[in-house]
């Protein structure tokens, strides 16, 4: 198959069997997104067949492959907040009575549909005034509201933590009960031991192989992804920590915001602050707030000893404080323009719209942070929105960096992207902290926070509990902190 001119899949054999749940895993590029767009009808098949039931078929369109029984839902979901979950649910496919919307047959459709799943929300409620996992789950109930054979499933956990998961993967596996074929597509390799029966592996747009997941080792599987490629024991050395003489670069004292009530952090030079908290704990509230994203209600902000008042994220930047958000399609890349105008993005807008930066200039910078990232393919000219994810958050990781930053706040940067990736993103940290840049790292992943972090604060209910050495704590120990589990055994 080619996309853009680029071979994207060749010579790829793939199955999906009814009442199993099969995971596609690969590094970002790997084709996986592009499969999954083949098998959804959102793109055709430049080579080769696909068979629904051992006939063959051609979907020219989603709405085609939706009416052959396969259904899609994925990482960032794609309902209408402002609407109520029945009208969600229904989308396109309202019942209707004299040519007019059937309002309570609408209503028992969804419901149903809910039940199905064993889910019990209301569905005359705004979707917006839910949480992304049942926001998630309406997206499920809308695939299976139809007769639903094949359910795509692309990154679904990105945004959730462990019992949100779980409640997912309660509904995953009921539906797998009923005989459905599910496509699970995630980075996440304990979910895929976890929920999935069996794993295929793409590797640059080749089939690798097709595993029982019980039969195949963690180590071996990511052998399979990365190919002849190091697979490191420790993703990212202990880094140093700052001294005691060295101010922070970033300070906030009784930090309040909605979402966060009397915070307290520093972040030093040449240092990572791991950040961990469930969802909801006020991690990104934080770090919008400290990057002047969003407006501070309450307390001091000082930046190397001197109190701050950011009105603005142009102040922060202006003052060395950068942010990445978690929301990279909405709030990062900007996926029409150019990997090119992408990376200069933020440069520019520091110069003003009245001083533009030479095209010489441009060129010669973006390409030195596509070859220092290792950014693939290295085009300056092609769109950001056709890049791998991983790639993605490498364009707006050179962003940033383009700046000079001393400061460098990340929320999720590793979300959606593969092993390797993950690798690469984490390593940068250490190379910045290394030389004196203060990081915060968020993560939901808490072994990712331990690995890179030299100190974790840890959230709860929009307050910073305690902030600790990395290097005093575990996995185990630092989820009884985030869950409060040590206060209740206490």
């Amino acid at each position: 198959m080619a996309l853009g001119g680029e071979l994207v899949l060749q010579d790829v054999d793939f199955r999906l069997l009814p009442g199993e749940i099969h995971s596609l895993m690969g590094e970002n590029g790997a084709g996986k997104s592009t499969l999954v767009k083949a098998v959804t009808g959102a793109l055709p098949l430049a080579a080769g067949v696909m068979t629904l039931d051992g006939r063959p078929r051609t979907f020219r369109s989603p709405q085609q492959a939706q009416q052959a029984g396969i259904s899609a839902v994925y990482q960032e979901i794609d309902l209408l907040p402002n609407l109520t979950v029945a009208e969600n649910i229904c989308l396109g496919r309202e019942p209707r009575r004299f040519g007019l919307v059937d309002w309570r047959a609408m209503r028992e459709r969804a419901r149903e549909a809910l039940d199905t799943l064993g889910v019990g929300i209301d569905v005359t409620s705004r979707l917006g005034t839910h949480s992304l996992a049942v926001q998630q789950l309406v997206a499920i109930a809308r695939a299976v509201s139809a007769d639903v054979r094949v359910l795509v499933l692309d990154e679904p956990t990105s945004s959730l933590d462990a019992d949100e998961c779980a409640e997912l993967f309660r509904v995953v596996r009921q539906f797998r009960s009923r005989g459905a074929a599910v496509l699970f597509v995630s980075h996440f390799l304990e979910q895929v031991y976890d929920l999935c029966d069996r794993v295929t592996v793409l590797r640059d747009g080749r089939f690798v192989g097709e595993y029982l997941t019980r039969e195949l080792l963690r180590r071996d599987l990511v052998q399979a992804m990365l190919g002849d490629r190091h697979i490191p024991r420790r993703m990212a050395p202990a880094l140093r920590v700052a001294g005691p003489q060295e101010p922070p670069w970033l300070s906030v004292r009784g930090l309040v915001v909605p979402g966060v009530a009397g915070a307290d952090l520093d972040l030093l030079p040449g240092e990572v602050l791991g950040v961990a908290g469930l969802l909801g704990s006020g991690r990104s509230e934080l770090a919008r707030a400290v990057t002047g994203v969003d407006r501070v209600l309450d307390g001091t902000l000082q930046v190397r000893g001197e109190e701050r008042s950011f009105t603005g994220p142009r102040e922060a930047m202006a003052l060395g404080v950068v942010y990445s958000s978690e929301n990279r399609r909405t709030e990062g890349i900007i996926g029409d323009l150019s990997v090119l105008d992408n990376i200069t993005l933020a440069l520019q807008a520091e110069q003003g719209v009245l001083r533009r930066l030479p095209e010489e200039r441009r060129r010669e910078l973006a390409a030195s942070w596509v070859e220092a990232l290792g950014i693939r393919p290295a085009d300056l000219d092609r769109p950001a929105g056709t890049l791998s994810g991983g790639n993605q958050q490498k364009v707006l990781l050179a962003r940033l960096l383009a700046l000079a930053p001393r400061v460098l706040v990340l929320d999720e940067p590793t979300r959606g992207i593969d092993v390797g990736s993950k690798v690469e993103v984490q390593n940068l940290v250490r190379e910045l902290a290394d030389n004196g840049v203060a990081v915060m790292f968020i993560s939901v992943e808490l072994d990712e926070v331990l690995r890179v972090g030299n100190r974790v604060a840890i959230l709860q209910s929009g307050r910073v509990l305690e902030t600790l050495a990395a290097e005093d704590l575990t996995v185990d120990s630092l989820t009884a902190l985030v869950t409060g589990a040590d206060e209740v055994d206490g």
